[in-house]
């Protein structure tokens, strides 16, 4: 199979040895606009334009602060907090007991209040909460590249022998895979890569299953001079089968 750029980021993540390449694809994304954001980048307006309007969740908040830089940080959340304190400024001033509770914000854009019993100051900071930066960024890529595993299925024949190459995928994001693939692909294309997915994460789930409980066994005294397969990294990789993402990762941290 010839690779072309758009294709060279899946194909190695497919062939990365990682329990998801998807995830594996991620870590590298998050690591990267981590890197951005606290790089140079932080001094251009148009950057920190954008950070001041979407903020960071408290994940990768957290991966920020870990990451080091504490001035490119520090303007980060200095232009952040501005916007902010207007926001919520605002939203306080406009405030009024028992009234229609839909926020400033909504009432501009004509969305009607999250929750039947919120406040509209409780509904704005939820909205803003509701986006990041980093996490934009991420899935911005992240759907472009289940994109291109659809166009790899219908026009690479050899494709799905890569994707058996694999360890599958973890649950969190064959869910993503399996609806992209129903939505995105035909019945006839849909009858070819269905039953390879099904067949591998069956297999790749019987793998984990296997080493997980090989784990518990060797705590038995009976088996304390038994071999311990594969079972050494079964907890973090079982973490990740289950939900995403690589719990034992290290802090990410600037190596500058």
């Amino acid at each position: 199979m010839k690779e072309k750029l758009y294709t060279i980021e899946l194909h190695d993540a497919l062939l990365s040895g990682d329990e998801c390449p998807f995830c594996y694809l991620e870590r590298d994304l998050e690591q990267k606009a981590i890197e951005f954001v606290l790089g140079s980048s932080y001094m251009e307006s148009d950057t920190r334009d954008q950070t001041d309007r979407q903020g960071f969740c408290r994940h990768h908040t957290k991966m920020m602060y870990d990451y080091g830089n504490s001035l490119g940080n520090a303007w980060i959340l200095k232009t952040r907090m501005k916007h902010m304190r207007e926001g919520l400024r605002k939203e306080m001033a406009a405030f009024k007991p028992g009234a229609s509770q839909t926020s400033v914000l909504g009432l501009l854009r004509k969305k009607e209040p999250s929750g039947a019993n919120g406040t509209s100051v409780g509904n704005w900071i939820r909205e803003e909460e509701g986006h990041c930066f980093v996490c934009a960024r991420v899935d911005d890529t992240y759907r472009r590249v289940i994109d291109t595993f659809l166009y790899q299925v219908k026009h690479e024949k050899d494709f799905l022998d890569l994707v058996k190459q694999s360890k599958g995928f973890c649950v969190h994001h064959f869910a993503d895979l399996a609806d992209a693939c129903a939505a995105g692909l035909n019945e006839k294309e849909q009858s070819q890569v269905f039953p390879v997915l099904f067949e591998q994460m069956n297999r790749e789930l019987d793998r984990i299953q296997e080493d997980i409980d090989w784990l518990i066994e060797k705590y038995d005294y009976l088996n304390k001079d038994k071999d311990w397969k594969n079972s050494r990294d079964a907890v973090q990789r079982t973490m990740q089968k289950l939900v995403g993402g690589h719990p034992a990762d290290p802090v990410f941290r600037n190596q500058k």
